[in-house]
């Protein structure tokens, strides 16, 4: 079996090679909002009855999205490695650094795979079958603008190509979504309920695209792709306006507090998103290191040396962090 790729959490396994038990670790890796929806007790004929398509999820995704095109997954892992199959080998460009799960699934089913910078796109793009964004980028945050993807989408599907957008950060700021768009042939768009709702766990998804492509989709995936009580939570999540309204506006206030308190330390972020903030730094790999050994942890890349921070949840996480940068001495 292949090595996994290297994600965020994993917290069992920084816990053996420092030493700390996992309970006592604060886990700043994985930019999923430590507060996130509360989860009400789910009813009891969710575990006993199959999941039925009808049950009012997918209307109250339509709803938070404005698409009405649109199919439930296991989050969007699921979509990320069935959708390199619907297409025979083709040329494929992908932003650089960005989430790697995407390069991973598109390279295995043999495409050829080219990584692009921002400023690298619109050159390339007469040269690509399909071009996959995150939007806002992980770990980057850069956010490409709805007018710019519209128009490449637009370049692409002329001659049978396709936009794929993974907006797994997106919903802290809803407004730069394309997800009201999808429908129209040769855009994708890829959701999940696991960063800003803070449900990583319950592993729920949704792919807005046009009919043709979510009925291939839903036949790759088979029945019954999101348990019951996944879906109920999921629709409970997605219908609540109120928390939904408090939390971009709590996030966006802590994202700030992220960013500013990072800077304070020396370590001024060089971008990032409502839910992690992201700093370039020669010095990551000794900054990882010495934070884990005080038992915080955090997302390092190689590619550009750097560390994404996700943000602290109560305020006792917020004092530990700004004590270990301290001793850190960086």
């Amino acid at each position: 079996m292949p090595d996994l790729l290297e994600h965020g959490g994993r917290i069992r396994q920084a816990a053996q090679r420092y030493g700390i038990p996992p309970a006592d670790w604060l886990d700043l890796s994985t930019g999923i909002n430590p507060l996130g929806w509360p989860v009400p007790v789910v009813p009891g004929e969710c575990w006993r009855n199959l999941p039925e398509d009808d049950d009012g999820l997918e209307q109250a995704a339509r709803n938070y999205y404005s698409g009405f095109h649109l199919l439930a997954t296991a989050g969007s892992q699921a979509s990320i490695q069935t959708l390199p199959r619907l297409r025979p080998p083709c040329r494929v460009g992908l932003l650089a650094p960005s989430y790697a799960e995407h390069a991973l699934a598109w390279t295995q089913c043999g495409h050829e795979v080219k990584a692009l910078a921002p400023a690298e796109i619109e050159a390339a793009l007469d040269h690509l079958d399909v071009l996959l964004l995150v939007n806002p980028n992980n770990p980057t945050g850069k956010l490409f603008t709805t007018e710019t993807l519209r128009a490449w989408q637009q370049r692409l599907a002329a001659r049978g190509g396709w936009l794929v957008v993974d907006e797994a950060f997106m919903d802290a700021t809803p407004q730069h979504s394309l997800a009201s768009h999808a429908g129209a042939e040769g855009l994708v768009v890829l959701r999940s309920l696991g960063k800003f709702f803070g449900l990583a766990g319950a592993r729920v998804g949704f792919v807005l695209a046009w009919p043709e492509l979510l009925a291939r989709l839903a036949e790759a995936q088979g029945p019954w792709t999101v348990a019951h009580p996944s879906r109920w939570v999921a629709q409970q999540a997605l219908q609540d306006q109120g928390w939904q309204l408090a939390e971009r506006q709590r996030l966006a206030r802590e994202s700030l507090r992220l960013a500013s308190l990072l800077a304070c330390h020396g370590l001024a972020p060089t971008g990032g998103t409502a839910l992690f903030q992201w700093v370039e730094t020669e010095k990551a790999s000794a900054i990882q290191d010495a934070l884990a050994r005080q038992g915080i942890w955090v997302r390092r890349f190689d590619v550009a040396s750097s560390l994404r921070f996700g943000l602290p949840g109560v305020e006792a996480e917020w004092l530990r962090l700004d004590v270990a940068l301290k001793r850190a001495g960086f």
